[in-house]
């Protein structure tokens, strides 16, 4: 039965992967990278399962944890990443060659 899940979780995180290499934007690659960590650490749960190694647990949860905080981390870089440079706007253009803006 647990096999069975571990070969399901295997075939949603190379679904996972393909949308994060055809995603049309940022997000969608960023929410396919998340899907495919949360998938890893049920596989890495599953497996420590599989093995008897009740340990595997504490690596699941170290590794969910990572997940999110970098998610968080590249959502929050690319939202704010105009903010960064402000000379430019949302079209890229400066205001060094925009016409009636000084």
């Amino acid at each position: 039965m647990f096999a069975v899940a571990a070969l399901a979780l295997l075939i949603t995180m190379a679904i996972a992967l393909v949308r994060l290499f055809l995603g049309p934007s940022v997000y969608d690659r960023v929410l396919a990278v998340n899907m495919f960590g949360t998938k890893m650490v049920l596989l890495i749960a599953v497996i420590g399962f599989l093995a008897g190694r009740p340990d595997f647990l504490d690596i699941a949860l170290v590794y969910a944890l990572i997940n999110f905080i970098s998610t968080i981390a590249i959502l929050k870089f690319f939202r704010y990443w105009a903010v960064e440079h402000p000379g430019k706007n949302n079209s890229g253009l400066t205001s060094a060659n925009m016409p009636g803006v000084e």
